[in-house]
């Protein structure tokens, strides 16, 4: 189902069989091929970890140009991302939110999910362990991007994303794309954290000290109706590919890749 694409010096992660049916598109990148500096090199989209708001601007401007919507470049709309469990719609009004770092333009406030049913709207979230999500309803259309760390996974965001799109008329044909993010081999955690899950995941247990957040965010989606043959797990650890990916478990101070989808 994924592919990795590389163009202009960008890579991502893409369906492009998804693109061809429904106009639906979705890109993971990966850290190579942008302008930021360490210990943001290169392809750093985040405009809250201390990098050049500049390099920042243009690594987004290079990600959109190399998947071919750059001229949707100020509809780009991005979250504050709290490690909460709020999902807003990212309407025609909300377009642009977070769009331009060093023109200090506001991402949309205290939420960790944004979902559209507008066309030519480039929803992105930033990620550097954490579990992204690209919900899409080909059907509606529709898309959601989610960002999942152990706070919101344990609030059940990923679910309650599903729920929305769910929920929206149309044929029956919700299907989740999970990219990069820490694995189970790497995210050792204490019995607090873990005390957060053991009673509500059959797949995390009170006597684990690695958490898998990637098998917290599978039962999520089964349990709102998104069964594992409509789950596509890209499958790749985080912290165990820094030379891909950004880390902050691994790397400590460090930018962020992203999760982007679009409704053309």
């Amino acid at each position: 189902m994924f592919e990795r694409v590389e163009r202009d010096g960008i890579t991502i992660h893409t369906v492009p069989s998804l693109f061809m049916e429904s106009g639906i598109g979705i890109a993971f990148s990966e850290r190579g091929g942008g302008v930021s500096a360490p210990p943001y090199a290169s392809l750093d989209l985040a405009g809250h970890v201390g990098d050049d708001p500049a390099c920042v601007d243009r690594n987004r401007d290079l990600l959109m140009e190399s998947i071919g919507i750059g001229m949707l470049r100020d509809r780009l709309t991005t979250a504050e991302q709290v490690h909460g469990a709020l999902v807003l719609e990212a309407t025609s009004a909300l377009s642009g939110s977070g769009s331009g770092v060093a023109a200090g333009v506001p991402p949309v406030a205290g939420a960790d999910g944004l979902w559209t049913r507008e066309r030519g709207v480039p929803l992105l979230l930033m990620f550097a362990d954490c579990v992204p999500v690209v919900l899409a309803r080909p059907g509606v259309p529709a898309v959601a991007v989610v960002h999942a760390g152990w706070r919101g996974a344990a609030a059940g965001i990923v679910g309650k994303a599903a729920h929305i799109l769910a929920d929206l008329p149309g044929p029956d044909d919700l299907t989740a794309f999970i990219g990069p993010h820490i694995g189970p081999c790497c995210y050792e955690v204490g019995p607090e954290c873990v005390s957060h899950f053991d009673n509500r995941f059959v797949t995390i247990t009170a006597a684990s000290a690695h958490l898998d957040l990637g098998a917290v965010v599978a039962a999520d989606l089964k349990r709102s109706g998104v069964p594992e043959g409509r789950q596509w797990h890209l499958g790749i650890c985080t912290a165990h590919n820094t030379d891909r990916f950004f880390s902050h478990r691994a790397d400590g101070q460090t930018g962020r890749h992203g999760a982007l989808s679009v409704i053309l």
